[in-house]
């Protein structure tokens, strides 16, 4: 990871309306829908408003659910928040990358690679808030429940939380950056 040049992939990453207007073709009523519905909430703000510059480099796809719940959220956060800016790129698109934020040994998305000013890593959030990971993980291991079941239930946590599970993970890694 230390060998990667992020102000390149930085430079040459979308910007959220490039990524959302250019690139989203699958799933796009998804990514819209929440990107229309996304609010960061007033603690967030206060927070948000206290935690210095950030950059905020997320591999994404436009097919992935996670992404679509997600990464609009993410792009909300940086619209509000002056001090804090994101990029997109796609993860099939960047295999070293991609490689280097691993899952389990998995190409799992989104993540979010939050970089200090000096274009340093301070951290990462992904593929999905942890809480949701564990849940995914033990039903998935469980193997009692069809796999569209389990995604449906995905798809209710995400809509009860709306994204506050998911900021409150991005700040806490800049807040210790």
């Amino acid at each position: 990871m230390s060998d990667l040049d992020f102000r390149t992939y930085w430079d040459s990453a979308y910007t959220w309306e490039d990524y959302l207007n250019g690139e989203v073709k699958k799933l796009e009523e998804l990514w819209r829908g929440v990107y229309a519905r996304a609010v960061v909430p007033e603690w967030a703000l206060e927070r948000g408003g206290t935690i210095g510059d950030w950059k905020m480099l997320v591999i994404t796809e436009d097919w992935c659910g996670d992404a679509s719940n997600t990464v609009p959220v993410m792009a909300r956060l940086a619209e509000v928040l002056p001090s804090i800016q994101i990029r997109l790129v796609k993860r099939d698109e960047n295999a070293e990358l991609m490689d280097a934020f691993l899952t389990n040994g998995s190409r799992s998305i989104p993540i979010a690679v939050v970089l200090r000013p000096d274009w340093t890593v301070a951290g990462t959030w992904g593929p999905r808030p942890a809480e949701l990971q564990d849940f995914v993980l033990t039903e998935k291991k469980a193997g009692l429940r069809p796999v569209d079941d389990i995604y449906r239930d995905v798809r209710r946590w995400y809509a009860k939380d709306r994204g506050e599970t998911t900021l409150r993970a991005l700040l806490d890694i800049m807040a210790a950056g």
